[in-house]
């Protein structure tokens, strides 16, 4: 056994085995059982089993046997040495006379009579469930003489089915070939009026046009291989990015694949991206072969490989059809109430049911972009929760109606009050996933789970605030002087609407992207916006309305903003603005609608001057609809909370 060092990925492994009968040096041992030579469980003199083997040929036509699974039967104190006086194992069978013809790892060495097919092996460490009832020939390089032309005193001849072309003589490396079940009638015993058959090494090519070709798993992968076939699902794609640096610029997109043994990440670049970005369907199984397999960037993926793939000019992505026994997704599902032993940010897997879903909000980053977010609370079988976080289209187009399922492939863990997680660009989310684990969830929830009196890892917070938020009435913000601070205070309350101020409430708004200021009517058709410096055609309407709030102790006034009172009256900005111009009346029904209608407010709290007056000024961050199953358990839980 000696260990080779690999650059900058892991060590391998080169392994001379020993059956006790002949004995060969070209075995690697597969990355992900690196721990057995590590932890000194496999060394040389013990005995194993070789569960799982992929043969990989050379350029040189030599072959690489990489053991992928093996099973440590005894320890080389436990075997005492040595068995069996081997002799090297010569693939050509030249100084191997008495090779098994049984082994899957021999090819017979004599050739086979001139007019007969060479033996029929079936290749098991290719399909793993995948084309039952194909089989590949290996045909070694044959030398037939010339055959005699007088007739044959034999009977007729008798091939396996076959379907038989005539032979070109190419050359033929001995490589396997893949045929098909070949369809064949006896052949005639007249005499033979051929010359003589010239057979130099053919070159292995498919005999049946549109063959599926050699496939082996992921897991089977390594930069040792320099011909192979993988068959897998595409579980993500990103968007088309483009890219800038030194060394120039361009575009590129990736996406990220499962098998039955794994998964790994694809990258394409610049015509690539062209080629291959329409033909790539997340959800879709193909056949992929020929790129490049690199030592992953942990920077850029998350998952559990360690290398990856980079498309070229050579490379094939081919649709399959046959999608039987290809996963939907690859996770390793994390139970939430073990997310608190896990380091921050990590990157995990979690599965739970979405109890509560935020409305979409929208927040402006460091870089000046707008994004939309929203906030789910999961909860699993733990009995605990947490919240998860979506991030743009992923946040706008997801619905938490019915209380679905959520699986969340690569969120990052973050320590950002108490324990939370973030959907990142290479997340994978799925809603009511066709898994077993999901099904589980959705029973357990449905007989037992929803009335469990949950504990969260994440502390309630505001949208667009860091601050600690905390379920308050309205007197107590006065009793505590919220917001006398030099920051503002945040809290939330149940309240119910008693009046809104429908005068003044809809102002015509600068109509440019980022810009809210008010317009000045020029009375010439065009409207003027100072802060822009231009004059538009056209304005939008923008609300800012300030409503009366009242709970069982007191009562409040709070301004609402544009997608906070749009979600309070129940109608958008223009659509009022519309009303209030065209009909009254009904512009005025929906401020009496409503009026006296309970919700949840978010709000931020700050004791503010203006004119010289001192005034608290409270702001409604985010209106919600009550829960009224979750209201009543957190109303249970203070009074338990209060009887102790």
């Amino acid at each position: 056994m000696r260990m080779v060092s690999n650059g900058s990925g892991p060590p391998r492994f080169r392994l001379m085995m020993s059956d006790s009968r002949h004995s060969y040096a070209s075995f690697l041992l597969a990355t992900q059982l690196n721990h057995l030579p590590e932890e000194n469980l496999l060394e040389p003199n013990c005995v194993c089993k070789v569960k799982k083997a992929v043969r990989n040929t050379m350029s040189d036509g030599r072959f690489v046997l990489v053991v992928v699974d093996m099973e440590i039967l005894q320890s080389a104190e436990e075997a005492g040495g040595k068995i069996g006086d081997p002799t090297p194992y010569n693939t050509e069978g030249k100084t191997s006379p008495q090779q098994d013809p049984d082994s899957s790892a021999s090819v017979s060495a004599s050739p086979p009579p001139a007019a007969v097919p060479g033996p029929s092996y079936r290749n098991n460490s290719s399909h793993r469930g995948g084309f039952a009832g194909k089989s590949t020939m290996k045909v070694p390089p044959m030398n037939a003489s010339p055959m005699k032309t007088s007739p044959m005193k034999t009977s007729p001849m008798k091939f396996s089915p076959m379907k038989v072309s005539p032979m070109k003589a190419s050359p033929m490396k001995g490589s396997t070939t893949e045929v098909s079940p070949m369809k064949a009638s006896p052949m005639k015993a007249s005499p033979f009026k051929a010359s003589p058959m010239k057979f130099s090494p053919m070159k292995a090519a498919s005999t049946s046009p549109g063959y599926p070709p050699k496939v082996i798993s992921i897991a089977q992968l390594n930069p040792y291989q320099s011909k192979w076939t993988i068959r897998a699902r595409v579980t993500n794609k990103s968007s088309i990015r483009n890219w800038s640096n030194s060394k120039g610029e361009g575009k590129l997109f990736s996406f990220e694949i499962v098998d039955e043994s794994g998964e790994i990440r694809i990258t394409a670049f610049n015509k690539e991206v062209d080629k291959y970005y329409s033909l790539v369907e997340q959800g879709k199984v193909y056949y992929i072969t020929k790129a490049t397999l690199k030592v992953a960037n942990k920077q850029y993926s998350t998952l559990n490989n360690d290398y990856e793939m980079t498309l070229h000019a050579q490379s094939s992505i081919v649709p399959c059809d046959d999608s039987q026994g290809i996963p939907a997704v690859h996770c390793d599902f994390v139970p939430i109430a073990e997310l608190e032993n896990r380091d921050n940010n990590d990157v995990v897997d979690v599965i739970g049911v979405c109890k509560s879903a935020e409305d979409v909000s929208r927040i402006t980053t460091k870089s000046s972009r707008e994004v939309s977010k929203r906030a789910l609370s999961l909860i699993d079988t733990t009995g605990k929760v947490v919240t998860a976080t979506l991030w743009g289209e992923e946040a706008e187009k997801f619905d938490g109606s019915g209380q679905p399922v959520v699986a969340i492939k690569g969120a990052r863990l973050s320590d950002f009050g108490g324990r939370s997680l973030s959907v990142l660009f290479s997340s994978t989310v799925l809603v009511n996933p066709d898994i077993p684990e999901a099904f589980r969830l959705r029973g357990w929830f449905d007989q037992e789970g929803y009335k469990l009196n949950s504990q969260s890892l994440t502390e309630t917070r505001s949208s667009g605030s860091g601050a600690k938020t905390n379920w308050k009435s309205l007197s107590d913000v006065k009793d505590e002087q919220m917001g006398h601070g030099e920051k503002a205070d945040y809290f939330s309350c149940v309240a119910t609407v008693v009046y809104t101020r429908k005068e003044n409430c809809l102002y015509q708004a600068c109509p440019s992207d980022g810009c809210n200021k008010k317009v000045i009517d020029q009375q010439n058709g065009f409207y003027r916006c100072e802060k822009c410096n231009r004059e538009f055609p056209n304005f939008k309407y923008r609300l800012l309305l300030s409503a009366n709030l009242a709970d069982f102790g007191d009562n409040q006034w709070v301004t609402c903003f544009q997608e906070t009172a749009e979600v309070l009256l129940g109608h958008s900005a223009d659509t009022l603005g519309q009303l209030r111009d065209t009909d009254e009346a009904a512009f005025d029904e929906v401020f009496q609608k409503a009026n006296f209608t309970t919700h949840i407010f978010k709000n931020r709290v700050k004791l503010e001057t203006y004119n010289d007056e001192v005034r608290l000024k409270v702001t409604a961050l985010e209106v919600q609809p009550i829960d009224h199953r979750e209201y009543s358990r957190r109303l249970l839980s203070n009074i338990r909370k209060l009887a102790e």
